[in-house]
């Protein structure tokens, strides 16, 4: 059973957002941004972000002007965002920075010690002066794929005072955000990134907490230098918070370019997946971030062939020294994570992957920017349109083109504090979008109605089921229903269809996905395939203008599961498409003059949002 409406987007933004009061809603719908590089990371600044420091990266989000720190232009945002993490990396955080600008701290340090200081600042303001930041930085990448013998080798930094300049960067990055936090209007959450990368194996995560600067301040960021491990962050942060009432999320992130190992059947080292693990896992990482600037981690068409949309904003690239033939593997993509999950689940009794899903957009030019029109690159070196067009490593490696314009972390909270977002973190009511502020509800039971599609009391329809990200036990062989809403954003591009992306596990333990249309724009029918016809495209590839003369502001349906199997455990997530709109890429080509079909992309993308998704135990 599908029931589905299409009707004038103010009632929805009514209900999502402007009236929570007025519908009984509890929660707020907040957009910001969990990944975002100052200039006291040591690849920012080397690939010419200089000056854009986390005051730069929080202002900007919360709507101010400010100057690039590559073109120096005024650049800012349409609308403000509602939170921000300013997640440097913990590796060599504010070295190259300090170095460059300021030295090396001579405290301490030996006749040798100095000497060998002295050659480091040095050799790095030649490279910056030389612009030579990309050959520098692709020095640091793995040069070896063992991906399992890298971790266990580890990684060492033998730089003078490189703990001196840490404990320096991490006052300013705490006592930054303590200054820009301002409850109920703005949160500025305090993190960092755990870059782990062994044998090129992206297993980076971004960790933020709740606490302020005063609990900040007793400790220093785990990073991959203490351990290329996971299941050692999970210790670090298990410990940490018992010494210090310090309360954490870590979130992985480019599970696209993991090598198989992000979502893996093994752990990193090689052992089977325990329950200890497994729940360790789960209880410190609820959230993935499936979409960001180094492509969409959703999905891969050589491992979701079926799927239509599968291959959107693929990201071919590892990040090592040299050029290697991307394969996609089970373990790296969201989906497939998910899957495999339910598999182990049955196996050891505990599920290692039930995350929830989040966007954002990994800039490292400190500025959290994931508008098509709007967009300022990953670096500061492809921030302009001449500089997106040269590989960075080697002839085929990624350029400015290859990034995506994505995304954002929309949450369903309280209010608008640093402790309420973080809760629903952990209760994973949050989603993914790829920039676009699509509202998406949706709430998982057994008896919704038709008639509800039209109700406005809103925490009547949260009681009688559980939000995204929830677990709905089964009950009497009942047949789980979705009530799903989803937005245009206001003055944006409207809706093409509500996806419900279906995974489940047969009695055999094996695995199955599908794809599910349940609401769409237009008086569209499926073909004898099952497939509904593209919704049209109205991007017009001289200007990049969208007509918007196709699609819904609005779309809901009450979806009901025509394949349930009520002894077959499954998990249902909302995938949201909007009419196609122009890349970045296309305004790229379009105002150097070219042809936007010369860019190696696509003309027009469908921008998406992926909600977190609920799970049916039987």
């Amino acid at each position: 059973m599908s029931i589905r409406i299409a009707r004038p987007v103010a009632a929805l933004a009514l209900l999502l957002a402007l009236s929570p009061a007025a519908t009984g809603e509890t929660r707020k719908l907040l957009f910001g941004d969990t990944h975002v590089h100052s200039n006291l990371s040591f690849d920012a600044y080397l690939n010419l972000n200089a000056t854009a420091d986390p005051d730069t990266a929080y202002r900007f989000a919360k709507g101010e002007p400010v100057i690039h720190p590559r073109h120096r232009a005024r650049v800012q945002l349409r609308k403000p965002l509602d939170f921000l993490v300013v997640a440097d990396h913990a590796e060599t955080l504010g070295l190259m920075s300090t170095i460059v600008d300021e030295g090396i701290p001579r405290e301490g340090l030996g006749l040798a010690e100095r000497v060998r200081a002295w050659f480091t600042e040095r050799r790095l303001r030649q490279v910056v002066a030389d612009d030579e930041g990309m050959a520098a930085f692709t020095s640091f990448l793995p040069d070896t794929f063992d991906v399992e013998e890298a971790a266990k080798q580890g990684r060492s930094l033998d730089i003078p005072g490189a703990a001196t300049i840490a404990s320096f960067a991490w006052r300013e990055i705490i006592h930054t955000a303590d200054a820009h936090d301002e409850p109920g209007v703005f949160s500025a959450l305090i993190g960092w990134e755990w870059s782990s990368l062994p044998g090129g194996a992206n297993l980076h995560r971004v960790v933020f907490t709740s606490a302020d600067a005063e609990v900040a301040g007793r400790f220093r960021p785990y990073s991959s230098i203490d351990s290329m491990y996971p299941e050692d962050l999970w210790a670090w942060l298990e410990r940490t918070t018992a010494e210090t009432g310090a309360q954490f999320v870590s979130i992985p992130h480019n599970s696209n370019i993991s090598r198989g190992y992000m979502f893996g059947e093994t752990t990193l080292r090689g052992a089977p997946i325990s329950p200890e693990y497994a729940r360790l896992r789960q209880a410190w990482e609820p959230v993935v971030e499936v979409t960001q600037l180094k492509g969409d981690s959703e999905a891969h068409p050589t491992l979701s062939p079926d799927d239509p949309f599968a291959d959107f904003e693929t990201y071919g690239h590892y990040i090592h020294q040299n050029s290697s033939e991307y394969r996609a593997e089970r373990g790296d993509y969201v989906r497939t994570g998910l899957l495999r999950g339910l598999e182990i689940e049955k196996q050891i009794g505990f599920n290692p992957y039930r995350f929830g899903l989040i966007g954002s957009t990994d800039a490292h030019t400190g500025l959290a920017s994931a508008e098509e029109p709007n967009f300022w690159g990953k670096f500061g070196r492809d921030s302009i349109p001449e500089g997106k067009t040269s590989a960075w490593r080697g002839d085929d490696g990624p350029n400015g083109w290859s990034m995506s314009a994505s995304g954002l972390a929309a949450v369903w909270a309280e209010e608008n504090t640093r402790e309420a977002i973080l809760a629903a973190f952990r209760r994973r009511e949050v989603y993914a979008t790829t920039g676009p502020r699509i509202a998406v509800r949706v709430f998982g039971g057994f008896d919704y109605a038709p008639s509800d599609l039209g109700a406005d009391d809103v925490a009547a329809l949260a009681a009688r089921g559980v939000p995204m990200g929830g677990e709905l036990p089964g009950r009497d062989g009942a047949v789980p229903r979705l009530w799903v809403r989803a937005a245009m954003e206001p003055g944006g591009a409207q809706l093409d269809r509500i996806q419900i992306v279906k995974g489940r596990l047969d009695a055999q333990g094996r695995s199955h996905e599908t794809v599910h249309d349940a609401v769409w724009s237009g008086d569209r029918v499926a073909g004898a395939d099952g497939q509904l016809p593209a919704v049209g495209d109205t991007v017009d590839p001289r200007t990049g203008a969208v007509a918007n003369t196709i699609g819904s502001p609005e779309l809901a349906a009450v979806w009901q599961d025509p394949t349930f199997d009520p002894a077959e455990p499954a998990f249902y997530y909302v995938r949201v498409l909007a009419i196609p709109t122009a890349r970045h890429s296309t305004l790229d080509a379009i105002a150097l003059g070219r042809d936007p079909a010369t860019t190696g992309h696509p003309i027009s993308i469908q921008e998406r949002a992926y909600t977190s998704p609920i799970w049916y135990t039987p």
